[in-house]
């Protein structure tokens, strides 16, 4: 193999890739790959090399193993390494076979055919690139998993003869984003919180479980606008909240997905249905000129169809070999960073969060987790969130501003929404999905139950029809518990001075802890 591409990372470095080393060290694995072949990527999130002392050193978004780790400097060395230490970085990897095309993968294989790292490397080359190596089949060598599961969720898999391997990657080469297998993900999903729901609404009598679930369902549908930031007049909420309703009912299709777009837009005067058939990009315009400033760019739009029946592919299999919630992150995360329509998009996006839940059973059986509630709670992290791969790619990106106030993309982007890290996206919406259960759902049903004992207790009091036993209930929650003098002068001026005394009693004995 040749090391000559390899010779000028013969010295220490303090600084690569604009990151400084805990301690001078060597670049190794894809940090290495990436600067050698010079391939555009977004950098991993922790990069890997080689230290000077003999201990293991994180920080700075490095890893510094010791000088015993270190491969051999070739490309064999650096990916064996790679795939060994860091996972797999789909991207990068087929940016790389492009780069060095066949033969070295072939010398690889030629000169160590029973390898398992080189046969899951050739694997992924013929998988990644769609291109068949001039090699004959596998004829010895222990079966082996693609993907680490250890390191990586992978899916059940399936035995692929040519190269004695396992095919256990999540998706499908149109769409394979990957979540590392971090050990708060491990220890979010070891609390089984599907099993923490069913034991939360096990104690809560139906008639109420039933106002429980349609109070949630109209709270995420209010929420997911709000996210937006459009007030959206009830009618819209509702409808777009009976959508929810039925998420996971319908196959994922381009259809079904034109189908949601239509319901969420409602009026297509002045947005076209269907897939954008031009660029896209979420930021603002220059005031001036109107030129874009986008925050986020879209995939191409002749990439879309290629990219949503990857993604469909995805929605359709995952569901039996992820983790639910993992499954649910890549697939609405995916879809956003995707853009496929001109609007329309984010409300999409969480709805297929409820879509992969509801077809994974995760939600139990009539009840839908308010997650856009939570996200909305949460909404910066979930900007963070999104732009932290945004940003990322801008730089790769080569766009071109257009007169229409659009723009136009110049490169090959694709693979940077069909394979990306979606650790941070799956991590975030697991804080998510464990603060509804073990939060919002417990304190939605105790709400419901103090308001039912409140109004029991004001009706055995006094004879009012329910709007307006409602009103006295919001006038109460909204002033800690006392009627405001506003509200004794007018709403209920009809009250005694002895009866708002009472009601404010009940009120505090029987609401003073909802929040």
């Amino acid at each position: 193999m040749n090391t000559a591409l390899f010779d000028r990372f013969s010295e220490p470095v303090t600084v690569f890739q604009g990151r400084y080393l805990p301690e001078p060290g060597f670049p190794a694995g894809y940090a290495m790959l990436k600067t050698v072949y010079e391939i555009d990527v977004p950098l991993p999130a922790t990069l890997c090399g080689i230290g000077l002392h003999h201990r293991l050193i994180e920080g700075d978004g490095w890893r510094l193993y010791t000088p015993r780790h270190a491969p051999k400097p070739t490309l064999k060395g650096h990916l064996v390494f790679a795939l060994r230490y860091e996972g797999l970085d789909l991207c990068l990897l087929k940016k790389l076979f492009i780069a060095t095309g066949p033969d070295p993968v072939i010398q690889m294989i030629s000169e160590e055919p029973t390898g398992s790292y080189v046969r899951r490397l050739w694997f992924l080359y013929e998988w990644l690139t769609g291109k068949p190596l001039d090699l004959p089949d596998a004829a010895a060598g222990r079966t082996v998993n693609v993907v680490n599961p250890k390191q990586q969720f992978c899916g059940t898999g399936s035995r692929v003869r040519r190269q004695r391997v396992i095919n256990n990657l999540p998706g499908n080469p149109w769409f394979c984003p990957m979540v590392f297998r971090t050990t708060w993900l491990q220890d979010t999903i070891n609390l089984n919180l599907v099993k923490k729901a069913q034991e939360i609404i096990d104690k809560v009598p139906r008639d109420l479980l039933l106002r429980t679930a349609a109070f949630l369902l109209l709270k995420d549908s209010k929420s997911s606008y709000a996210i937006e930031g459009e007030q959206a007049p009830m009618n819209r909420i509702q409808r777009w909240g009976r959508a929810i309703g039925e998420a996971g009912r319908h196959p994922l299709s381009r259809q079904e997905l034109i189908r949601l777009q239509k319901l969420v837009i409602g009026d297509a005067r002045f947005v076209p249905p269907g897939f954008r058939e031009a660029g896209g990009f979420v930021g603002d315009h220059d005031r001036m000129t109107g030129m874009a400033i986008p925050v986020h760019i879209s995939a191409r739009h002749h990439d879309l169809p290629a990219l949503i029946d990857g993604l469909i592919e995805f929605s359709e299999g995952a569901s039996g070999r992820l983790d639910p919630v993992v499954a649910a992150a890549v697939l609405a995360f995916g879809f956003v960073y995707i853009h496929p329509f001109v609007d329309g998009n984010g409300r999409i996006h969480r709805y297929l969060i409820h879509h992969m839940l509801t077809r994974a059973r995760f939600n139990p059986p009539g009840l839908v987790f308010p997650v856009s509630s939570t996200i909305l709670n949460r909404i910066d992290e979930y900007r963070d969130v999104l732009e932290g791969y945004s940003q990322k790619l801008l730089p790769l990106i080569d766009w071109e501003p257009l007169e229409n106030g659009n723009l136009r993309v110049k490169n090959d982007t694709a693979d940077y929404y069909r394979f990306f890290d979606a650790t941070p996206h799956a991590e975030f919406l697991y804080r998510c999905v464990k603060q509804t259960i073990e939060t919002d759902l417990p304190e939605e049903t105790d709400f419901l139950r103090r308001y039912d004992r409140f109004r029991k207790r004001i009706e055995t009091l006094i004879d009012m029809p329910g709007y307006t036993l409602d009103l006295l209930f919001r006038f109460l929650h909204q002033n800690k518990g006392k009627l405001s003098h506003r509200a004794r002068s007018k709403e209920f001026k009809a009250l005694t001075s002895s009866e708002i005394q009472q009601i404010e009693r009940i009120y505090t004995e029987e609401c003073s802890e909802l929040r």
